[in-house]
């Protein structure tokens, strides 16, 4: 599950009361657009790999699509993927609904587990599966979470979305699951999409910081890097 660019899948009125949840048929052809590492892909397995650092864990990769993740991480980070369309079956891939089933991967947990452009399009779910993912974390692992800011200036919206909210209610409801030890945007652009001009990635992939006033307006997603509360 990923967010979009593109002009033409973006809406400029969406309708936020209407929860319309896709499936197979349409993740298949949608997940092939993300086969190539794209920004906020880059910076997460930059983030990733300085989580990890050198030593051996396990990772599970949510709404992983093709995996494109998995060949930007270091060789001591063992990946594992979950999504609704595994196009190329393997051992560490496992293809479900994850919102007729649990987020699971049987026998395992993780020190790592990763959701990018998935929880805008969970609805209702959005709790339940907060706290599958917490189930799923080792002692001291970490979730990491990325969510786009429904409050940039810019209000075109890919029409997929399903569960639009507020920062602030999403960032509630992100804590009743999770300590958030560092949230900061993927990127700031005037437009509600990820830079695409080479000078505009390179000078903030590796920037990780809020800048009042700035950032609520001009983030285009943020990621949030947490760890477990223990469950009630």
């Amino acid at each position: 599950m990923n967010n979009s660019s593109n002009d033409e899948d973006l809406a400029s009125e969406p309708d936020s009361s209407a929860v319309r949840y896709y499936k197979k048929d349409f993740w298949s052809k949608e997940n092939l657009k993300f086969a190539r590492p794209h920004y906020r892909l880059e910076k997460s397995a930059r983030l990733i790999n300085k989580i990890a650092g050198p030593r051996p864990c396990d990772l599970l990769d949510v709404g992983c699509g093709p995996a494109a993740l998995q060949p930007l991480l270091r060789a001591s980070i063992a990946y594992h993927g979950i999504d609704i369309a595994i196009h190329e079956p393997a051992p560490n891939l496992i293809e479900a609904d994850i919102l007729e089933t649990p987020i699971e991967f049987p026998g395992r947990t993780f020190d790592i587990v990763v959701a990018q452009g998935v929880f805008e399009y969970i609805g209702t779910y959005q709790e339940q599966k907060f706290a599958e993912i917490r189930d799923l974390l080792k002692p001291g692992g970490t979730f990491l979470v990325s969510y786009v800011n429904f409050s940039h200036r810019d209000h075109g919206l890919y029409w997929p979305y399903s569960n639009i909210q507020k920062m602030s209610d999403f960032k509630e409801s992100l804590s009743n699951y999770f300590t958030i030890d560092r949230s900061f945007p993927t990127s700031h652009n005037w437009n509600s999409s990820e830079p695409n001009r080479r000078i505009m990635r390179f000078w903030q992939l590796p920037m990780r910081m809020n800048i009042p006033i700035v950032s609520p307006l001009f983030a285009v997603e943020y990621f949030f890097v947490c760890s477990a509360k223990p469950a009630a």
